[in-house]
């Protein structure tokens, strides 16, 4: 009866496994846990591991044969019971069984292999409530000494144990120290571990783990660290010898040691001859053939840079890593590369590392571009000795940059400029000469009207650059310039009426047109009206008073390191950071972008300051918020919850970055990538009130039908959002199965007194897991016709949204990651892709048609999948974007 009742167990086990829900049959698994044969009782746990959850009604009686296991003699019983207790580790189980594991663990009783089974099982136990493991003197100190177990597989087990709880408690495990230095010395100068010798190499994954545990703790005694130098001198004289086998397991598992080693020689960093000797190692490997391999190099190298006795000694491979920078195919090393020329940078080499990392932007994958300008401006100035090769190099950098050069960057160069007056007049020059570019970017436009605005004057002598020159040429970039950089150069128009009463009836015309003066957005209108008036009101003195030269900013933190540090998440912690003239008091506009306060201005003006209109840019240079008191945005906001709406989140489905929300009170921005089914979605939620953002609290709004389908993991984030300030919040999106409908957000915070809540849609598509597919025109109709089960073709006529454009519906097709296939469809007009949508359950393949009719501006979308249902979902995503 055993046998068979052990047969079919095993059956439905293979059900379940090919996908098949098994809900009985349960009682039968529980029942051979009472078996006294290993086979029998080997299933019953497979079984219960696999389907058996957490809250299960048998769950009292699987622990109680658990226990029973665990105090057996026979040890393969006891290693069975605690993997049991590992797979499925629910509160009950750890309630039950829990106190059970440290003791076996520290037993003298207990075998080799159970040792090993309790350390791994007590490990995951801590991991879910740390509370399993007694805090006691003497239970650290047993757990200790296991690294002194003459079986090195128990010291490998209890050296993963030992590293995660040094990480929670490292005082009460601190005397695993000198253990771990002697177990070291024994293992690298060994020559008689057979047992545990890999392709040459003496117990290499316990290695790395003694070099990682000793890394947690600073440097020990003189006497074992000496003991620990050796080891680590003989470990760099191994990585030298010629290799003694080919196999590629051999430098891999050699490298591991090596590579760990170095990291250890790093946080000790008292060893000059050690540092010295570990960057020439990994000099040695920049060139190497294997990508990880010069991936790591120039990592440690990162590192090695910003130690004191080895930082010159990393200089001298710097014409390596340029080269590196221009040849790399990786991307992830060529990033390595810039951080490296980053840290490796001085006074001696900034401009030829300048240099090249400008000319490397140009073709840099656009994932980097906003890092590699926040380094380069931050090295330009930290580095800077002729400031005119400062200011060149930053417009150049804006020239190139474009889009990827954030405001941190050109708020940035202003300062500098206005805190330095031996530079005023030849950053005028040049800003001149930079603006008069076709293809001008709007950047640099906003610099050249803010320093023109300033210091214009400087340049008036020279007939090409007359006071009306100067005018003509910022003005003929008014009309194609966005509403924030038409502010802005509005501001300079009455600076430079200030600078040239010449040129006063010119701008006065420019300010009384139509377009200006009745302009729909209201920030140009209400700056047309008041600087129109105040020009032709107040008298020269007046004019020179409100408008007088924008004074130096105060020394503060540099916003460029602050965002720099940000965007890698707070882990930038190079001590070489420049401490420069900290960041513009940005925030508050310079003098060229101030309109006159309400003090300042004559009686009759008296237009109020509105809020800044809707730009998308949450800080304008150009527009200063009003203080609270002071005639500005009232922060007398109604109670609101606005819902979610598919009309925000649509417009995502062809393109991963944009803005989600905004408001008068908040912009919410989202960036977004995904891989293999998994999702990254930075969401960026800033402030554009006058006051804090306090009670912020991001939520996923509870749906089941979501819940079911995908993991959503939100990165915990600050409650308060300081006035002007903005934070980011990561979100880790993994696709279960298909699903038709989208997470909802709710995004909670008071402003004032006031409570608000918004219910935001994530923009998260099943067409975001697509990977395309290439397939020859035979393949693609085999598969084609191949396709044709009951719900597997999704086939829909509908009227063309928008004018057909073929191209635009390329770069829509190309946006969500269905890559074109061309000359496979007979009709040259026609669109056919393949793709791959990646699940955690598996891979669903996909084939589609879109069928323009241009006369008729109509479209035939038709989409075959591999799995039932999931082209009519296809098809109503992709509907509406053509």
């Amino acid at each position: 009866m055993a046998i068979k009742r052990r047969k079919y167990v095993c059956k439905l086990l293979f059900i379940f496994l090919l996908g098949n829900d098994i809900d009985f049959g349960h009682m039968e698994a529980v029942n051979l846990l009472s078996s006294n044969k290993y086979s029998e009782k080997q299933i019953g746990y497979l079984f219960i591991s696999v389907l058996v959850s957490a809250n299960n009604e048998l769950m009292k009686l699987i622990i109680q044969h658990v226990k029973n296991d665990l105090n057996s003699s026979n040890p393969i019983f006891v290693s069975l019971a605690l993997q049991c207790i590992a797979n499925i580790a629910s509160p009950e189980m750890l309630e039950g069984v829990g106190p059970d594991v440290p003791k076996l663990l520290i037993s003298g009783e207990t075998a080799d292999g159970v040792k090993q089974s309790a350390s791994l099982c007590l490990l995951k136990l801590f991991r879910i409530n740390s509370s399993v493991l007694p805090r006691t003197a003497e239970m650290a100190s047993r757990i200790c000494q296991m690294i002194n177990d003459s079986n090195l597989g128990v010291v490998t087990a209890a050296a993963s144990l030992i590293l995660e709880f040094v990480q929670k408690f490292p005082d009460d495990y601190k005397g695993c120290v000198n253990l771990a230095i002697n177990r070291l010395a024994k293992i690298v100068t060994s020559s008689d571990l057979k047992d545990y010798t890999y392709y040459f190499v003496p117990a290499p994954w316990l290695s790395v783990k003694l070099l990682k545990l000793l890394q947690l703790y600073p440097t020990p005694d003189a006497a074992q660290l000496g003991k620990l130098t050796e080891c680590l001198e003989h470990i760099l004289n191994k990585a030298q010898e010629a290799p003694k086998s080919k196999k590629v397991q051999h430098s891999n598992s050699k490298n591991a040691v090596l590579f760990e080693a170095i990291n250890l020689i790093i946080h000790l960093d008292s060893d000059q001859h050690l540092l010295i000797r570990a960057c020439n190692q990994l000099g040695q490997y920049l060139t190497h053939r294997e990508t990880n391999l010069r991936y790591l190099a120039l990592e440690s190298l990162c590192s090695l840079a910003n130690t004191e006795f080895s930082a010159e000694a990393v200089r001298k491979h710097q014409e390596t890593v340029i080269n590196a920078l221009k040849t790399e195919r990786d991307v992830s090393v060529r990033q390595r590369a810039v951080d490296l020329l980053y840290v490796m940078c001085d006074s001696t080499n900034a401009i030829e590392i300048v240099a090249e990392m400008l000319t490397y932007l140009k073709q840099a994958d656009f994932a980097i571009r906003e890092e590699l300008v926040l380094k380069i401006a931050i090295l330009a100035e930290k580095y800077a000795t002729d400031y005119s090769w400062y200011v060149d190099t930053i417009l150049e950098l804006i020239r190139v940059g474009g889009d990827f050069v954030g405001e941190e960057v050109w708020y940035r160069v202003i300062q500098v400029i206005i805190n330095r007056d031996d530079i005023q007049g030849y950053a005028a020059k040049t800003v001149f000469e930079a603006i008069q570019a076709h293809d001008c970017h709007e950047n640099m436009i906003k610099v050249g009207g803010y320093i023109l605005g300033e210091f214009g004057n400087l340049i008036a002598g020279d007939p090409r650059s007359s006071p009306l020159v100067q005018f003509q040429l910022l003005h003929h970039k008014f009309p194609l310039a966005n509403v924030p950089t038409k502010a802005l150069l509005m501001s300079a128009y009455i600076k430079l009426i200030n600078l040239f009463p010449e040129i006063k009836e010119t701008i006065q015309n420019v300010l009384t047109s139509e377009t200006n003066i009745r302009n729909a957005d209201t920030e140009i209108q209400q700056r047309a009206v008041e600087y129109l008036q105040l020009s032709r009101i107040a008298s020269q003195d007046v004019l020179a008073t409100v408008l007088e030269e924008m004074p130096p900013f105060p020394e503060r933190e540099s916003s460029l390191l602050a965002k720099l540090k940000k965007n890698k998440g707070g882990a930038e912690k190079d001590d070489k950071d420049p401490v420069e003239p900290p960041a513009p008091a940005a925030i508050t506009a310079p003098a060229a972008a101030q309109r006159p306060t309400p003090a300042a201005r004559p009686p009759p003006i008296q237009a109020a300051v509105t809020p800044p209109s809707t730009t998308g840019t949450l800080l304008d240079i150009a527009s200063e918020p009003s203080p609270v008191n002071n005639g500005g945005i009232s922060l007398d906001f109604p109670t609101s919850t606005t819902p979610a709406t598919n009309d925000s989140v649509s417009k995502f489905i062809c393109k991963s970055n944009g803005i989600l929300f905004e408001n008068d009170i908040i912009q919410i921005g989202i960036k977004s990538e995904y891989r293999q089914g998994v999702g990254r979605l930075g969401i960026f939620y800033g402030n554009k009130t006058t006051v804090p953002l306090t009670n912020f609290l991001v939520q996923l709004h509870n749906n089941p039908d979501v819940s079911q389908k995908m993991a959503v993991e939100l990165q915990p984030i600050s409650n308060v959002i300081d006035n002007g300030a903005q934070i980011q919040q990561m979100i880790k999106c993994e696709i279960i199965d298909v699903f038709d409908e989208i997470p909802v957000l709710t995004v909670s915070f008071s402003v004032g007194t006031a409570p608000q809540q918004l219910l935001l849609q994530l923009p998260v598509f099943l067409t975001k897991c697509s990977v395309s597919a290439e397939m020859t025109n035979t393949d693609f109709f085999n598969r084609w016709k191949g396709l044709s089960a009951p719900g597997q073709e999704s086939q829909k006529i509908f009227n063309a949204n928008f004018p057909i454009d073929t191209e635009a519906s390329k770069l829509k097709l190309v946006g969500c990651s269905m890559g074109l296939l061309e000359e496979i469809d007979p009709n040259p007009d026609n669109f056919v892709t393949a793709g791959i949508i990646h699940t955690r359950q598996g891979q669903i393949g996909y084939l589609l048609r879109l069928e323009p009719n241009i006369p008729a501006q109509m479209y035939r979308l038709t989409i075959r999948a591999s799995r039932a249902g999931v082209a009519d979902i296809l098809t109503n995503v992709l509907q509406d974007q053509f």
